[in-house]
């Protein structure tokens, strides 16, 4: 699994860009023209909804690049194309290059599942200026993702409750709170979105693309997946493996892994940030206001969370910091180097018993606006994730696996494994045990592993590389921190990435990056 099921850990460029009408909502009507040669009406974007995390509209890149969105209809269920559509939201922006310089579209998913691209793109376009140089920059939200149909839960204020429930339940009746919380969640999506859970599988996604491909009018799908991303670049090149055009997988999914094997590597990934983090705070020349050793911070974090399972801190008014908001704060700003500063702020706040920072990380990882109001990225996490994996693990299992679980992070061993039961009760019966993206014929895929990734830990590339087949992946290592590499602006990845998919310049398989 990409990310975490109770505490849903969403992508750093997700999160990040969340700094109420559906426009595209399943059809009534069978229909009965073809989707592939369909024209889409480009217009300038709307303000995000809310399901999209809301804000302003996208503005003008700085040579006056326009952001226009569109609609695609699809079919809800791709076993009867003639039947219900959906319409996904798309958005672009053109290339700067004219002539023969432009390639085509470069479509990008920025992982999750279940993060907005079409509110995502945007936010980080300046990251990819030198890409837009041959490629018009296309994203999407995938079907149940933000405008496009999408998967709806439980409303604000039991979303609020739900994000402050006990996460690591310490006796039976802590147990059957959190399962029934559980429950309650998962019965409220089937009632809202009960046409749409059926249909959220990567494998629709998949599908999705290679329609969204010709609709662009492409011969290959070029394609930059990141986080989930990578899975879903994975299937695709598995249906369509002689679609595939210039790619790049980065901060890669294991897809060898169950759930269970899934969370368990997270596990270990998020406690050795956490090592990283620490060690990075003692070793600066001022003074660590955290600890006076790395192993000083991580036994004072311990030490809170242990508090605030028993006393809660005033957190952001009404609410209070409890011991899950404060473990999905923590979890968030290890995500990015970047955040490294904001935790430490955090935790020393946190010491003087004020919660503030913390809760506000936290809401960055739920997705929750100031306003209060959430976006769908938790609704639509569950539901794909559910409806892709085939595991169901019950309490039980769960306490059986606590022991390892603990021992891979004396922190978060808990809060992680109990993240599985997040399944236990959906509507919808999971796919398989793991993804299938063997694609032999496919084109070189570029595969790119940080080896200090705690939310797609290193070892997920080399998986990924072996599972596409000999002659398709191309494994590049960035010896770094943080989720992802190219975002890192290390040149060294930058200039393999750049090269691949704006001259088609392959890497030597086993690059390496410092």
């Amino acid at each position: 699994m990409p990310t975490l099921l109770r505490l849903r850990a969403a992508a750093l460029t997700a999160s990040a860009a969340l700094l109420a009408t559906v426009l595209a909502g399943c059809g009534d009507d069978a229909q009965d023209e073809d989707v592939t040669r369909q024209e889409l009406s480009w217009k300038a974007c709307a303000a995000p909804d809310e399901a999209q995390g809301g804000g302003p509209a996208p503005t003008p890149l700085p040579d006056d690049g326009e952001w226009q969105c569109a609609t695609m209809k699809a079919p809800l269920d791709w076993s009867d194309p003639k039947g219900d559509t959906i319409g996904l939201e798309l958005i672009r922006v053109r290339t700067t290059g004219t002539g023969n310089e432009r390639i085509g579209s470069l479509v990008f998913n920025f992982g999750g599942p279940g993060g907005s691209g079409v509110t995502t793109l945007p936010a980080f376009a300046k990251d990819y200026e030198k890409l837009r140089t041959r490629y018009d920059l296309v994203s999407f939200d995938p079907r149940g993702v933000g405008r496009s149909d999408p998967v709806l839960c439980e409303n604000d204020q039991q979303l609020d409750a739900y994000f402050q429930e006990d996460g690591t339940p310490d006796d039976a009746a802590e147990r059957t709170q959190l399962l029934d919380s559980t429950k309650e969640f998962n019965d409220a999506c089937e009632q809202n979105s009960e046409k749409i859970l059926p249909h959220v599988r990567t494998t629709d996604a998949a599908r999705d693309l290679d329609l969204m491909r010709q609709v662009l009018g492409d011969d290959k799908l070029h394609y930059f997946g990141i986080s989930y991303g990578t899975e879903l670049g994975g299937v695709y090149a598995h249906l369509f493996p002689e679609r595939v055009g210039r790619a790049v997988f980065d901060a890669v999914v294991d897809p060898t892994r169950d759930p269970e094997q899934g969370t368990l590597g997270q596990t270990k990934g998020f406690q050795l940030a956490l090592d990283n983090f620490a060690e990075d705070c003692v070793s600066k020349s001022e003074e660590c206001p955290i600890g006076d050793s790395a192993q000083d911070v991580k036994d004072r974090i311990g030490t809170l969370l242990d508090d605030l399972d028993r006393t809660p801190l005033p957190g952001i008014f009404p609410r209070q910091l409890t011991q899950t908001a404060a473990t999905s704060g923590i979890l968030q700003a290890l995500y990015s180097k970047d955040f490294w500063d904001i935790l430490t702020d955090g935790l020393e706040e946190a010491y003087d018993g004020n919660g503030s920072t913390l809760m506000l990380l936290s809401d960055s990882m739920n997705g929750r606006s100031e306003n209060g109001e959430y976006d769908n990225s938790t609704a639509a996490y569950t539901a794909i994730s559910c409806a892709d994996a085939k595991p169901r693990y019950d309490a039980a299992f769960v306490e059986q696996r606590l022991p390892e679980f603990r021992a891979a992070s004396p922190l978060f061993g808990d809060a992680l494994a109990w993240g599985m039961i997040g399944c236990t009760d959906w509507a919808v019966a999971g796919a398989a045990d793991h993804p299938d993206v063997s694609a032999p014929g496919s084109a070189p895929i570029l595969v790119v592993g940080n080896t200090g990734d705690p939310a797609t830990p290193y070892e997920g590339a080399r998986a990924m590389v072996d599972a596409l087949g000999k002659g398709v992946g191309v494994e590049l290592t960035y010896r770094g921190q943080g989720h992802g590499a190219y975002d890192s602006k290390n040149p060294c990845v930058q200039g393999a990435v750049n090269g691949y998919l704006l001259d088609g310049r392959v890497p030597p398989a086993g690059t390496v990056c410092t």
